[in-house]
């Protein structure tokens, strides 16, 4: 079984702790914490599996449709568990299904470390934001703000990761893998699938109107029906957006008629009074 590098861990481990401490983009971060799209892809560049982490990482990104960060706070870390599920995946040849179950229990963890950043930003705040403010010392300032937070976040995250990819994955890896074939195997394959199947309700749920529901609809019996022709995903967007400005088109030329109607009955009610 293949092996992971302490370069290949200390990568994917700073790049966690840049996403967690925002400190890469920004507020761009934000969005590449909560898709773990980009994660997967730094895991598969990093591993040069690219093509296996993104079909991996697309069955982990299901789970996490229909997850919401109210406060900035996240019942499982997206990130977290793309960064050690994928490369567990990855080395164990798992299927993306029982990646689904490796990434759920790893990023409960990863939230409750990142509830730790917020803890630990907070004494931060208190004890030297506060302090320089009253000073009106700007450059330290910033450093409490800004320097600080990315410091702690590297503290936490970058020994964790490390650790867990560098010495959890190998064994995660080969003990799910000895397990393959196995009822527990097939038990794990089927809580992944059904955990994917959750994350498209829940965003169904979320952000389905009764107006747009056919909309779902056709798109998911488009793709049963055209699955034998291996229709891309790009072809599938170009259609989306297609119908999309048809609707909108049709939509605004009814309620401009329905306006002009309305203005003419009101210009002829006018015309009577007169």
């Amino acid at each position: 079984m293949e092996n992971i590098t302490v370069i290949q861990a200390l990568i994917i481990a700073f790049w966690v702790a840049g996403i967690m401490g925002r400190f890469l983009l920004g507020g761009a971060t934000l969005t590449m914490r909560f898709s773990p799209m980009m994660s997967g892809l730094v895991c598969g560049l990093v591993f040069g599996r690219v093509e296996e982490a993104m079909l991996i990482t697309a069955a982990i990104q299901l789970i996490f449709m229909g997850v919401f960060a109210p406060g900035g706070q996240m019942p499982s870390e997206p990130c977290v568990a793309t960064s050690i599920a994928v490369p567990v995946a990855l080395l164990g040849n798992l299927t993306p299904e029982a990646a689904i179950g490796v990434a759920v229990p790893v990023g409960l963890l990863g939230s409750y470390l990142y509830q730790l950043r917020f803890f630990l930003n907070t004494i931060v705040m208190q004890k030297m934001a506060d302090k320089y403010a009253a000073q009106g010392n700007e450059r330290m300032l910033s450093f409490s703000i800004i320097g600080m937070p990315i410091i702690i976040s590297c503290l936490i995250f970058v020994p964790f990761m490390f650790i867990a990819l560098y010495y959890g994955a190998p064994i995660i890896a080969e003990v799910v893998s000895s397990a393959s074939g196995t009822i527990v195997f097939h038990i794990l394959e089927v809580i992944g699938g059904g955990l994917a199947a959750i994350g498209i309700a829940v965003t169904v749920y979320v952000i389905g109107k009764k107006n747009y529901i056919v909309f779902f609809l056709l798109a998911y019996f488009m793709a049963i029906i055209l699955k034998s022709l291996n229709v891309t995903m790009i072809t599938y967007a170009i259609i989306g957006t297609i119908i999309a400005i048809i609707y909108v088109m049709a939509k605004s030329e009814t309620l401009s008629k329905v306006q002009d109607a309305g203005f003419s009955a009101n210009a002829d009610e006018d015309d009577d009074d007169y």
